[in-house]
């Protein structure tokens, strides 16, 4: 561990200075190329793994370089066949990702943060302290292994990427923007921008810069409540990001990308599962083009919500698809071993104690 400390993450590097490099090592530019696409379009975790590289070439890459990349810790198989896996991180910290196997998709959930800074009062994840934030390639690592984990397990290959796991990806902006380049680049995996959803809690400034990058992945605003008071009582990040200034920042955001926006809305029981709350979430989703997924919630220790009723759930959808809002009912994947949405948090107390 002590030896890898001086030298240089590979993969933090672009091209055009991992070729500054190569040539202060005397070797040709398209050198670089080459390794670059071992890292980036093959996955390659190893120096030693790339055929094409001569031994003394690769000798000094391992003298002088890196791959800080993750591997799988422990996996956990669902009954619906979700796999939820704990990842080890080059430092020891541990995060967790799944993949979610439908009839209709294969999906990635991964992290993008060591824990968590915000204190949604629903969320496991948000009951832990906040490490450090993912670089870009321990977010595409966790793609890596989980598309391999498809093939292997089911011989399916994964069709989407949802940043819904631990974090809040805007809170890590420009680790998350850069592992999608490297997941969506022709040098990279190359897969369609369409196909990944990042998921926040609501802040305002950042979904504005979204709008300003002009993204083309999808963009997902975890809501809850469409109602300043409540919101405020269970995701604290309200209390700046006021239903206002998310309204102003997603219709700054639509204006520039054309991407209409996902809603997600957990209906808990006695809290916002009335008509009165399917009112406001109905005016709220008036603001520019959108849909609305109803998620089922996922009890967790900490806290003392509960689903609402299946019957609370259905007159809830079938309020808003009245009012002309596209809404589908998501069922959880994975509950039976703390997978599902809003459940992540690192249980292996013995890893954990390492960190």
């Amino acid at each position: 561990m002590n030896a890898n400390k001086s030298k240089i993450d590979i993969r933090s590097l672009s091209l055009e200075t991992l070729q500054q490099h190569f040539t202060a090592m005397g070797e040709k530019a398209f050198r670089a190329k080459q390794v670059y696409e071992w890292l980036w379009k093959k996955s390659c975790f190893s120096f030693e793994d790339m055929s094409n590289i001569s031994k003394e070439l690769r000798k000094k890459l391992s003298d002088n370089f890196v791959i800080n990349h993750i591997v799988i810790n422990n996996s956990q198989f669902s009954a619906d066949k979700t796999i939820k896996n704990s990842f080890k991180l080059h430092d020891t910290h541990l995060i967790e990702g799944v993949l979610i196997p439908t009839t209709e998709r294969m999906t990635a959930c991964v992290s993008s943060q060591v824990g968590c800074s915000l204190t949604c009062k629903f969320c496991a994840t948000g009951y832990m302290d906040r490490k450090r934030n993912l670089n870009p390639d321990e977010i595409y690592d966790q793609v890596v292994l989980l598309s391999q984990q498809a093939q292997q397990n089911y011989g399916i290959p994964l069709t989407n990427i949802v940043y819904m796991g631990m974090g809040e990806p805007l809170l890590n902006y420009a680790n998350v923007l850069k592992s999608i380049e490297r997941i969506t680049a022709d040098d990279g995996l190359n897969m369609a921008a369409k196909r990944i959803t990042v998921s926040t809690a609501g802040i305002a400034k950042m979904i504005k810069k979204l709008g300003d990058d002009n993204v083309k992945f999808n963009l997902a605003l975890s809501l809850h409540a469409a109602n300043d008071t409540k919101r405020n009582e269970i995701m604290p990040i309200n209390e700046q990001n006021s239903l206002k200034a998310l309204a102003e920042a997603l219709k700054y955001y639509y204006n520039k990308t054309k991407n209409a926006v996902t809603y997600e809305y957990i209906v808990f029981h006695n809290f916002n599962d009335e008509l009165q709350d399917a009112m406001e979430l109905a005016k709220f989703c008036k603001h520019l083009p959108c849909k609305v997924n109803i998620i089922e919630y996922n009890p967790i220790s900490f806290a003392d919500f509960i689903n609402a009723g299946e019957d609370k759930i259905e007159s809830f959808a079938a309020y808003l698809r009245k009012q002309g809002i596209i809404t589908n009912v998501r069922r959880s994947r994975g509950k039976d071993i703390d997978a599902a949405c809003g459940q992540l948090a690192v249980k292996d107390k013995a890893a954990a104690a390492t960190v």
